[in-house]
C-alpha cells in the first residue's frame, strides 16, 4: 500500500475540492490516502460528501482564510517568514507520523522546504497561468488599494515596471527559509508557486499554453466538481421562453459586486438564477431573478446561455466544460490570470470587480448573448476539455514518483 498525503491551504474551496477529487480517484486497494488541511467543512467532509469516506484526516496548522483573503485584497505578503517556519515544522512532524511515499501540495508554499528536508517527493497542484512560461501579452493588474490613489491607467502603465520586485517580494520569505535550511533559492513567485518534483496543472494547454516544455510539468486537464445538492424548485421552467443566465461569485469573488450583477440581470429579458454561496442576502431582487444558496453548477451551466462568475478557474472551467461562455468579474490576481486566459481565448468578457457597474454587467451579458463567436469558442474548449482523463494522468504521475522517476527531482 503506497501512502499518499494531500496537503491543502484552505483559502477557498477550490484548493480543497480539486485535491479531494484527485484523492477519491485513487484505488484504495493500492493506496492509503491521507488528507491534511486547516479545517474540515462538513459540506465537503460530511457523511456522503466528497471527502466523507476512506480518507485519513489530519488537522494542519494554517492561517485563518480570512487573514489570507485580507492580505490578497491589500496586496500584502501572504506569509511572514515566522509563519512559514511554523508551517514547515508542522509538515515535518506530519511527515514523521504518516511517512508518505508522496506529498501532493496545493498552495502550501512551505512544502518547497519541508518536502526536500524530509526527502519526500512532492507534486504541486497549481494552475498553469502561474507558470513563468505562460504565454500572454502582459501580466494582468489585479484590484489593489493603489488603484483608488493613482487610477487604473497610471497603475497599468507602471505595473509592468514594478512587477519583478513585486514577485520577488512575495517569494522572499520562502527563499530566505530555504537558505536557512541550506537549500538553494528558487526564484520569484512564479517559480515558488510552481516548485515541485512534478508540477500538476489542472488546466487545458489550448487555453493556457506554455512557451517552453518542462518534463516535470504535467497538464492533468480541468478538475471539475459540483456540490451534490438538489436543483431549485421550478428549475425546469427556467430558460424555456428566454435565455437562462446563471450567476455566482462563489466563495472568493468580491461579494460587493453582487448588487450590480442582480440589478443588471433584472434589466435584461432573461431568466436569472443567482447562487450566493451563503455570503449575501440581497434585499431587493427583481422578479426575473431567483436567489439560491447553492446549486449543482454543472447542470445549471449546461442549461444556461451565459454564466456570470468571479472569473476564477473553478466556476469558469465548469462553465466552459459545458460549452457555456462566461462574463468574469475578477478581483484577486488568481482570478485575473484565469479570466484573462479565457478572454484572450474568445470565450468570455472580463470586467473588474472594484469598478464594475450594473450597466457594464448588462452590456457584457447582452454582448455574449448576441455574439455567436463566444459560444463557438466555449464549445471548442468544451471539446478540448473532454479529451483529458484527469485521473489516469494523475495516476501516471503518482506511479512515476513512487515507483521510480526518470527525471531529476526539483529539490
Amino acid at each position: 500500500m503506497r501512502r499518499i498525503l494531500f496537503l491543502c491551504e484552505h483559502v477557498t474551496w477550490s484548493q480543497i475540492v480539486r485535491s479531494l477529487v484527485l484523492a477519491r480517484g485513487l484505488d484504495r486497494r493500492e493506496f492509503d490516502v491521507h488528507f491534511a488541511c486547516g479545517t474540515f467543512d462538513p459540506r465537503l467532509f460530511g457523511r456522503g460528501a466528497l471527502g466523507g469516506e476512506r480518507l485519513t484526516r489530519h488537522a494542519l496548522h494554517s492561517v485563518d482564510p480570512k487573514k489570507i483573503e485580507a492580505a490578497l485584497e491589500a496586496g500584502e505578503q501572504l506569509y511572514e517568514k515566522s509563519v512559514l517556519a511554523r508551517y514547515v515544522d508542522a509538515e515535518r512532524q506530519l511527515f514523521d507520523e504518516v511517512r508518505p511515499d508522496l506529498v501532493v501540495s496545493d498552495l502550501r508554499w512551505s512544502t518547497a522546504i519541508s518536502a526536500p528536508l524530509a526527502g519526500v517527493p512532492c507534486a504541486t497542484l497549481v494552475n498553469a497561468f502561474w507558470s513563468p512560461h505562460a504565454v500572454r501579452d502582459r501580466f494582468p493588474l489585479p484590484d489593489h488599494p493603489i488603484l483608488k490613489l493613482v487610477g487604473i491607467p497610471t497603475a497599468e502603465k507602471y505595473f509592468p515596471l514594478a512587477l519583478p520586485k513585486v514577485l520577488a517580494h512575495f517569494a522572499k520569505p520562502v527563499n530566505e527559509l530555504r537558505k536557512k535550511h541550506r537549500l538553494p533559492e528558487i526564484g520569484d513567485l512564479h517559480r515558488v508557486i510552481t516548485w515541485g518534483d512534478r508540477t500538476l496543472f489542472p488546466d487545458d494547454a489550448s487555453l493556457v499554453p506554455l512557451a517552453q516544455h518542462d518534463p516535470r510539468h504535467v497538464f492533468l486537464g480541468p478538475i471539475l466538481w459540483t456540490p451534490e445538492v438538489p436543483l431549485p424548485e421550478g428549475f425546469d421552467e427556467l430558460g424555456r421562453t428566454r435565455p437562462l443566465v446563471y450567476a455566482t461569485l462563489g466563495s472568493s469573488g468580491d461579494v460587493r459586486a453582487l448588487p450590480a450583477v442582480i440589478e443588471a440581470l433584472g434589466r435584461l429579458p432573461v431568466d436569472a438564477l443567482v447562487a450566493t454561496a451563503g455570503r449575501a442576502t440581497p434585499r431587493v431582487v427583481p422578479p426575473n431573478v431567483r436567489l439560491v444558496e447553492m446549486v449543482p453548477g454543472d447542470v445549471v451551466a449546461r442549461k444556461a446561455t451565459v454564466v456570470v462568475c468571479n472569473g476564477g478557474a473553478s466556476t469558469a472551467y465548469q462553465s466552459l466544460a459545458e460549452g457555456t461562455p462566461v462574463v468574469g468579474i475578477p478581483s484577486n490576481l488568481d482570478q485575473f490570470l484565469a479570466m484573462t486566459a479565457i478572454r484572450d481565448a474568445g470565450a468570455g468578457v472580463q470586467l473588474r470587480a472594484s469598478t464594475v457597474t450594473a450597466d457594464a454587467v448588462r452590456e457584457s451579458v447582452a454582448r455574449v448573448l448576441r455574439e455567436p463567436t463566444f459560444h463557438r469558442r466555449a464549445r471548442e474548449l468544451a471539446l478540448s476539455f473532454s479529451r483529458h482523463d484527469v485521473h489516469a494522468r494523475f495516476r501516471a504521475v503518482v506511479d512515476e514518483l513512487t515507483l521510480g522517476s526518470a527525471v531529476e527531482a526539483a529539490s
